[in-house]
């Protein structure tokens, strides 16, 4: 669970032809696929009634409410005063083509990963601005690309109008990716605290924590089963003497590599661990499907694999990893996919119908078995 804005480094990164059946930008960018009269690739038989509802900017990352009336989500617009990522709520049923969501972070610093707790009344999100409140400075581009782990997040809990109510996390490191129980319990997080990236539990008033996970590499983006006895999440584990000490040298610069993540599962307690995908590349974004028994998540491996230009497109596979099935069909990048709690939705952020430049936009469609 990373900001997209950051992500669209990476895809952008990963786009270097033009196809003759894309036109150009006006900034002469051609990575975007161009829908014109429709949401709606074919192919996606398990989405119908696909509405846009955010026009502009990067939106990624937006969750339902426990009562799925409404989506907590993440955005950079600079049409909204956003310069970096800042969280925001709305109705499920509004659309942004004009105006402003209800600002909840503090519109300073950078803010990432929003979860609604218990209640549907507060909202958790990690932000750094207490330890700066200027945007922090993206990573210098190089030949490989990193994401930053920035050691000022920590984590909060703000009422509806964007008043911080309590801090979850008080230390130095990284402290950040947390999400909810559906159970409304417990609290599961991304943090450095022992020295590396690791998953942790607190209950949901921020005590009792426990260490989940115990191996070298960057554990995270987790969510619970919903009947809250799991965790399904990605990781980028090295496993080999050089990629461990790539990793290590880069986490000492609060840098990560994510270009190789597979999905994991295991015990809210950290027991029974599976490793669930081997695809190669990066699969990451994993949610459950309301069974319980599948994973919906995001990759770039099918793309890949036939030799074309990577593309992020959405997937859904069984717990123990079989039977893999393509739900989204677009030309760049779907990722961060939600059920709402009835299981009846499926929200999702997307470059469909941006008009060929860099948007990535917040899309929901009707959920089809």
């Amino acid at each position: 669970m990373k900001k997209i804005s950051i992500l669209m480094i990476a895809t952008l990164a990963f786009f270097g032809c033009k196809q003759s059946a894309e036109k150009e930008g006006e900034d002469g960018w051609s990575g975007a696929t161009k829908v014109v009269d429709s949401l709606h690739y074919a192919g996606e038989k398990h989405l119908k009634n696909i509405r846009q509802i955010t026009f502009g900017g990067d939106n990624a990352e937006a969750y339902f409410s426990f009562a799925g009336d409404k989506l907590v989500f993440q955005a950079k617009n600079p049409a909204w005063d956003a310069e970096c990522d800042q969280i925001y709520v709305t109705d499920v049923n509004d659309t942004w083509e004009e105006g402003i969501p209800q600002l909840i972070s503090t519109g300073k610093g950078r803010t990432t990963c929003s979860y609604f707790m218990p209640g549907d009344s507060t909202i958790i999100y990690a932000s750094t601005h207490e330890g700066d409140e200027a945007c922090p400075p993206e990573p210098p581009h190089t030949d490989k690309y990193v994401w930053p782990i920035y050691p000022d997040f920590e984590i909060y809990v703000a009422d509806l109008k964007g008043n911080i109510v309590k801090k979850l996390t008080d230390r130095e490191g990284y402290d950040a990716e947390a999400t909810v129980s559906p159970k409304g319990d417990k609290i599961v997080f991304t943090s450095t605290r022992t020295g590396d990236l690791e998953l942790f539990t607190m209950d949901i008033d921020g005590s009792n924590v426990k260490q989940i996970t115990h191996e070298l590499g960057y554990d995270g983006g987790a969510f619970f089963s919903p009947d809250g006895t799991k965790l399904i999440f990605r990781s980028s584990r090295p496993t080999n003497e050089q990629d461990m000490m790539e990793y290590t040298r880069l986490l000492e610069k609060d840098l990560v590599m994510p270009t190789n993540m597979e999905l994991y599962v295991c015990n809210v307690d950290g027991s029974d661990l599976k490793k669930i995908t081997d695809l190669g590349n990066a699969n990451w974004a994993p949610f459950f499907h309301p069974s319980g028994e599948k994973v919906i998540f995001s990759s770039n491996h099918k793309s890949a694999k036939e030799g074309g230009r990577p593309q992020f497109n959405l997937f859904m596979t069984n717990l123990d990893g079989t039977e893999i099935e393509q739900i989204t069909f677009d030309g760049v990048f779907d990722a961060f996919p939600m059920f709402s709690p009835d299981g009846t939705k499926l929200v999702f952020s997307s470059n469909r119908n941006n008009g060929g430049t860099h948007e990535t936009n917040m899309f929901m469609a009707d959920w089809v078995e």
